[in-house]
């Protein structure tokens, strides 16, 4: 491959520049005014935590934030459980056709709002009453993929013959998943799980569709759309800031093991 001249590279540096200062400005511009002392959300007039003290007062935030946390924990769970034992399945397969991965993945490709709207008919057909398992069910659809992706990418070079080898020495199936397989498979069976969890922390449009009505069920992501309704306040970009130092959080997390997964 031909060496870039300095003018090719340092254009290069210059558009990749440009798009990361288009990306993460707007987020660093947030994250600045969560602080901010005065109570406009585009004119800073001093350092403050008191926007964040304010938060935890805030009985509806509070409210969302457990629901938030009930939601992605529970739904994170199953998903996890789920995905995992598809991801086992389809790979001891070996053999399966370009449908069934089809099946795996249209959660991860079908736009939210459709998928939304799927839900929502399926659970009205059923005469569900809305409320957090309804978001909860919801959820579980289309993270499930996501684990089960994940937890593939590892199986792909997972050497199957000891498996066979476990149980020719007369160890059962139960024994030999929790002594072989698992403790191969867990790095990406977690980094699936804080993959989902942030997934479920950060949605807004299934939740929307899919929870009751009332504060009962209202994830944080609905309770900042019902307040930024009202005009954009620093209570609000501290507690959006909040949402994402979770996020990021959860998927460094994530990538570090993925990276310890893959040996880099």
């Amino acid at each position: 491959m031909a060496e870039r001249s300095p003018a090719t590279r340092r254009t290069l540096w210059l558009v990749l520049s440009l798009v990361f200062a288009f990306l993460y400005i707007p987020i660093a511009v947030l994250v600045a005014l969560s602080f901010n002392e005065g109570g406009l959300p585009t004119a800073w007039s001093g350092f403050s935590l008191k926007w964040y003290v304010s938060l935890a007062g805030n009985s509806a935030i509070l409210s969302a934030a457990l629901n938030t946390l009930i939601v992605a924990l529970v739904s994170t769970a199953i998903a996890t459980l789920l995905g995992t034992l598809l991801a086992i399945g389809v790979e001891m397969r070996r053999h399966h056709g370009k449908g069934l991965e089809a099946l795996i993945f249209a959660p991860m490709i079908i736009p939210d709002i459709v998928l939304a709207i799927a839900l929502l008919s399926f659970f009205s057909m059923l005469n569900l009453t809305m409320g957090l398992h309804t978001i909860i069910l919801a959820h579980v659809v289309f993270n499930l993929a996501f684990v089960c992706s994940v937890v593939r990418a590892r199986l792909k070079s997972f050497d199957w013959s000891i498996v066979e080898a476990s149980t020719d020495l007369g160890a059962s199936a139960v024994t030999t998943f929790r002594r072989v397989t698992l403790p191969v498979i867990l790095p990406a069976v977690i980094a699936g799980a804080l993959l989902a969890f942030t997934l479920s922390v950060d949605e807004f449009i299934i939740a929307f569709f899919t929870a009751g009505a009332g504060r009962a069920s209202t994830t944080l992501p609905m309770q900042i759309y019902a307040m930024i309704r009202f005009g954009i306040t620093p209570e609000i970009n501290a507690l959006a800031t909040i949402v994402m130092a979770v996020s990021i959080t959860a998927l460094t997390l994530s990538q570090q093991l993925n990276r310890g997964m893959t040996g880099q």
